[in-house]
């Protein structure tokens, strides 16, 4: 076969046994990077299980078993990380990375992903072959824990507007109207909230009347805003897509204070909105964000704060939206690039990923076989 020559289509299954309830960032990019439009002509087949003890089972045993039955088929975990058994059929076995805090930040998990997540993920570390990575920063921190010969390939997720946001008009501050900053992500510790909320306070201190509007479900950790949340604080849980919409509406700006993310998915979905958006310092959030954000250190809230206000107060921020959109078509060009390079990887293997900026580090595994 030639690089030209149309693939011979092979089954692809592809883990969905982790999705249950509301689909939120990573299970959107399960299925948006991994369905059968975007793998075509590839048989592709979700798995998918109606109950956590099902899903162990696939996981461990049932996906493995699908493979050694199809010595061509292919198995795509784009959620939990694979299973022993199934990270030992190599370069069959394909993990999706969305970060590596599994490893790098156990204080902050809970005992659930303690107990099952973290010995699969670091028997993976340790044998896995072929690992996609949703961005260059956790790239570099997965070659920092994989085997040497493993592949590590960009596969940058494409950012749909699922909320609708294209046609919006950002809104800006009125004089007398509370600034109104906007956080997208699930309450728990690595997200800081309570750094987001010390930087409001501190904007409301100095005189710039401010509020936070959280959306996202309640996660795991101890959290005492939730009990007694500041009178600037609103949480609003889960939100369908047209109640964000609305609320985004009403927003100015998406602030994130998290501690560790592979990518930040809301970053650039409220971009096709033309949010502006102020994020933390840091490899990642430089990466996603380019030149169209504004950079804070949530250590520091009160310099945080009045970054946020300057920034506000410029002529500047009246371009932040055409630079939220300009951006996130500049990582969706990326990620276009990316889904190209792994439609030829099924085809020929790793041929597909001889050009240096296509994988984290130069790596030789024999591809799919």
């Amino acid at each position: 076969m030639t690089a030209a020559s149309p693939p011979d289509p092979r089954r692809i299954y592809v883990d969905h046994t982790h999705l249950h309830g509301p689909v939120t960032g990573i299970e959107r990019v399960a299925i948006d990077l991994f369905g059968p439009e975007r793998l075509s002509p590839h048989a592709v087949v979700p798995v998918r299980s109606p109950s956590v003890a099902r899903m162990i089972l696939a996981q461990q045993i049932g996906l493995p078993l699908r493979l050694l039955g199809d010595r061509r088929a292919l198995a795509i975990f784009p959620g939990f990380p694979p299973g022993p058994i199934a990270t030992l059929l190599g370069t069959r076995c394909i993990a999706y990375i969305h970060d590596t805090f599994l490893l790098d930040r156990p204080q902050d998990l809970n005992w659930k992903s303690r107990l099952y997540m973290v010995p699969s993920f670091a028997f993976a570390m340790r044998f896995g072959r072929c690992f996609l990575v949703n961005s260059r920063t956790t790239g570099t921190a997965l070659r920092a824990l994989c085997a040497p010969d493993a592949l590590v390939a960009l596969l940058r997720p494409g950012v749909r507007d699922v909320f609708g946001l294209g046609d919006l008009s950002p809104s800006t501050p009125r004089p007398g109207e509370p600034l109104r900053l906007l956080a997208i992500g699930t309450i728990e510790p690595r997200k800081d909230y309570p750094a987001a909320i010390a930087i409001v306070a501190a904007l409301n201190a100095a005189g710039v009347p401010a509020e936070l509007h959280v959306v996202g479900r309640v996660g795991w950790g101890r959290h005492a805003f939730l009990s007694a949340p500041p009178p600037f604080l609103t949480l609003h849980g889960y939100l369908a897509d047209a109640a964000l919409r609305r609320l985004v509406e009403r927003c100015h700006l998406l602030i994130s204070t998290s501690k560790a993310e592979g990518l930040g998915l809301p970053l650039l979905e409220v971009q096709h909105g033309g949010l502006p958006v102020a994020a933390p310092h840091g490899p990642v959030f430089a990466e996603v964000l380019g030149t169209s954000g504004l950079s804070i250190d949530p250590a520091e809230p009160a310099r945080a704060a009045a970054a946020i206000r300057d920034w506000v107060a410029r002529s500047a921020f009246a371009e932040a939206p055409a630079a939220a959109r300009a951006n996130v078509a500049r990582w969706n060009a990326l990620a276009g690039a990316d889904a190209e390079r792994f439609a030829r990887f099924l085809a020929i293997g790793r041929g597909a990923y001889a050009e240096a900026d296509a994988t984290v580090a130069a790596s030789h595994p024999a591809g799919p076989a």
